[in-house]
């Protein structure tokens, strides 16, 4: 019973945060609008949902981990779209961006879905934002809120 009391004691803040990048925004909208409608279908409606544009998705971990932080949120998605150009700054931000969400998910114990695409070509993005290949802003907060289920289901002691 006790840890069913720590859970419900979070339960303070069933919020979810959306961190956007801006670059690349004909891509990242429509990421977002398919983590909103994913969020939504699953009964976090927009008085639960915050949601917070940063420049790129370098910024993405950063803004994450701070929203996280506040106590304010029991799960974030990152959503941002990094397209391959001439130079290596490519693989730079994808690695910064890759390795910090994942430190913020570790450090702060909280599911944050990855829903930044790496791809060579603005068409490859365009398809994975709702195009033909789904929409990978949806199926980031899908493994979000599924996550957030294995961690309040670990802390009730319940094992799946």
């Amino acid at each position: 019973m006790a840890a069913r009391r720590t859970v419900r004691g979070r339960g303070n803040r069933r919020r979810v945060v959306v961190v956007v990048s801006r670059y690349n925004e004909g891509v990242t909208r429509r990421l977002l609008e398919g983590a909103l409608q994913t969020l939504a279908e699953a009964g976090w409606g927009d008085d639960r949902v915050d949601v917070v544009w940063v420049p790129g998705a370098f910024e993405l971990p950063l803004a994450v981990d701070r929203a996280l932080s506040t106590g304010r949120y029991r799960l974030a998605v990152a959503l941002g779209a990094v397209v391959r150009g001439e130079t290596p700054h490519f693989e730079y931000v994808s690695r910064a961006a890759a390795e910090g969400l994942s430190r913020v998910a570790i450090d702060r114990g909280l599911p944050v879905g990855f829903g930044v695409l790496t791809c060579d070509t603005l068409k490859q993005a365009l398809a994975r934002a709702g195009g033909d290949a789904g929409n990978k802003g949806s199926e980031a907060a899908a493994a979000a809120l599924e996550m957030l289920g294995v961690i309040e289901g670990l802390e009730d002691g319940a094992a799946h």
